[in-house]
């Protein structure tokens, strides 16, 4: 049970009392790819945004890491978050700073200190995720492929066990999507869990991991 990163036990999950998904039932582990796939609206978000407590869990048991999150205290939120990585769909970057600022915004945020240390830490994100010389560029002189790369480096600034990542290539055309999803396996494959969501089912395709669907109000096994 050590590799046990999420446990949820017969989850129910509203927004403004309609029902969302109901009898979610799941496990993730230490290191292991799970796609959430469904259509829009089917409850794939929603799902993702309890594991960062955006949404409360309305019934059933729901822990992650050490915390249960029924009765997890508003004070211990930010330290559950510390240990996510969270991937969005429209990137969230801060428009009016470079990609370093970004980054750095996130660590003193998060309570690093010391230039040399962050300094360090940014080069290592983000020649992790190729983009090594983009530190001085704004968000707006990148390609969309090239900005979701970035915020895969904030994602992993705090090292964290698991990353989420909600509809990862939806702005994003075939090609560049492809390296996402790739880039999201290679780092999976060093020790870190992904849970990406996703209504691309070529993408599932071409490259196979753990598959549960989001449909008629259940989170189903699957295979593609």
């Amino acid at each position: 049970m050590d590799n046990v990163l999420i446990r949820y036990q017969h989850v129910e999950l509203s927004i403004e009392e309609n029902i969302i998904l109901q009898n979610v039932t799941f496990e993730q582990h230490k290191g292991e790819f799970l796609y959430i796939i469904g259509k829009v609206g089917s409850g794939k978000s929603t799902l993702l945004k309890t594991l960062y407590c955006e949404k409360p869990v309305d019934k059933g048991e729901a822990f992650i890491f050490d915390y249960n999150l029924k009765k997890i205290k508003r004070k211990q939120i930010p330290l559950l978050r510390r240990k996510i990585g969270i991937v969005f769909q429209d990137f969230q970057l801060l428009t009016d700073r470079t990609v370093y600022s970004n980054l750095e915004f996130v660590l003193k945020a998060t309570g690093w200190k010391g230039k040399r240390i962050i300094d360090d830490r940014i080069k290592d994100v983000l020649d992790q995720v190729g983009m090594g010389t983009k530190g001085y560029k704004m968000p707006h002189e990148l390609s969309g492929g090239e900005q979701q790369r970035i915020v895969i480096a904030r994602a992993l600034l705090n090292s964290p066990e698991i990353i989420l990542a909600d509809e990862p290539t939806g702005n994003l055309d075939l090609e560049s999507g492809n390296k996402i999803v790739q880039l999201l396996h290679d780092i999976c494959e060093n020790g870190t869990a992904v849970i990406m969501t996703t209504h691309n089912y070529q993408l599932v395709q071409n490259f196979p991991a753990k598959v549960k669907k989001c449909e008629n109000g259940q989170l189903c096994d699957c295979e593609i």
